[in-house]
């Protein structure tokens, strides 16, 4: 039984790109929307292509979807519950939106149906990009974003940036919170009961532990921020900043905040106030409230406005984004697959890995291993073998890879 990894032909890649959604339901991470730069024009990639990324064997597919399709947009936000992905938001050659679609990641017959939620009760956020979203209790809790509001609907949640004064269309931040509850169908603003919220700012980052949805730095006006806030997502009441004692990360937005422990949280690059591109990761624990900054990460690869997902065995997947200062220079967006391990992978995962890397030497041995575990195995060395090609070509024209690079 031949276990050898399958040709080169099959490795293929998602498409490089920028504001674009990513979660992950099950073993694979699913990718949507998001922009390129062609000619210094910025290009929004087609709404009915969905890009999955299988976990185990590290192969990526793309599958054409049907439905009532969103428009290609970039800096919609993305979030997924109970294995249905809901995309919220973002920025289209007509303006901004506020419309909200999910679609069944957990099909059956390997269709996947674009639905754009119209049957929904209450009131939805104002048309923005560039938000955040807590997941908690099956509800998408939205927070922030830049957008436009008439002037009948200014308030202390806004701040304007620019205003058109024929229709009174005015932008700006805001720092509003919304929440919109799957099972009910149902749009409500949460009275916000104590505390003191963060500025209103976009291009932010937030993560959930427990029942507290946490927000770190963003963008308001020219200033980009490094607080850390938290609301309690059951009382409603804002932290306010958190003080935070020794080094902790500099300035910045289009960063990504991932949940990786009961009590961590992973902060990966962004845009730095002096518009340097960042590569920096730290490790957040609220349980001691202290920023520790990750000291073996390659400086050789920045991203700005990527997406970070945890996988199955706790490493951090970011994909896309741009190595380049979006304002100044925009053609260095991306797509490979960076994978952070955050944690000691389970003694089955080393053993897998341990083969996959070695298939060319146990070639003749691995049909000898149990029929349960030999698809996950076959799956392992399809992964490597993935792997090793995607490097040797990168290591061609950028010299020897520092990490894995998917």
């Amino acid at each position: 039984m031949a276990a050898g990894p399958p040709p080169p032909q099959q490795f293929c890649v998602a498409e490089e790109r920028s504001g674009h959604c990513a979660v992950v339901d099950g073993n694979f991470l699913y990718v949507w929307g998001g922009y390129v730069s062609i000619e210094e024009n910025e290009v929004y990639l087609p709404n009915d292509e969905l890009w999955l990324y299988e976990i185990d064997s590290g192969l990526w597919t793309m599958h054409l979807m049907e439905g009532e399709l969103p428009t290609s947009m970039s800096g919609s936000c993305g979030a997924c519950i109970n294995g249905k992905l809901y995309v919220f938001g973002g920025f289209d050659d007509k303006g901004y939106s506020n419309r909200l679609y999910y679609v069944n990641l957990r099909t059956r017959n390997g269709t996947y149906r674009w639905k754009k939620i119209t049957n929904f009760k209450g009131q939805p956020p104002t048309p923005r990009d560039k938000l955040s979203c807590w997941v908690y209790k099956d509800r998408l809790i939205y927070f922030g974003g830049y957008g436009c509001r008439k002037h009948n609907e200014l308030s202390d949640c806004f701040d304007v940036h620019d205003a058109f004064w024929e229709g009174q269309i005015f932008w700006g931040w805001h720092n509003d919170v919304h929440a919109f509850d799957t099972n009910t169908q149902t749009w409500f603003q949460p009275t916000i009961t104590g505390g003191v919220p963060p500025q209103p700012r976009a291009a932010h980052t937030c993560a959930v532990l427990g029942n507290k949805g946490y927000i770190f730095g963003g963008r308001v006006l020219q200033t980009r921020m490094n607080d850390l806030h938290y609301l309690n997502l059951d009382t409603w009441i804002w932290s306010g900043s958190i003080h935070i004692s020794g080094a902790k990360p500099k300035d910045r937005s289009w960063h990504t905040l991932t949940p990786i422990a009961d009590d961590k949280l992973f902060l990966f690059g962004g845009l730095s106030s002096d518009n340097v591109p960042l590569s920096d990761g730290w490790i957040h624990s609220v349980t001691t409230n202290e920023w520790k900054q990750l000291t073996y990460l390659p400086k050789s690869r920045p991203r700005l406005w990527h997406t970070a997902c945890l996988g199955t065995e706790g490493e951090v997947m970011i994909f896309g984004g741009s190595k380049d200062d979006l304002h100044f220079l925009d053609t260095g967006h991306c797509s490979d697959l960076l994978i952070f391990q955050t944690q000691p992978y389970s003694l089955f995962r080393l053993c897998l890995d341990c083969i996959g890397k070695n298939a060319s030497l146990l070639k003749n041995q691995i049909s000898w291993l149990p029929s349960k575990i030999l698809p996950q195995v076959l799956k392992k060395v399809t992964f490597w073998a993935a792997a090793n090609h995607r490097q040797e070509k990168k290591a061609e024209t950028e010299g020897q890879a520092q990490m894995t690079v998917i």
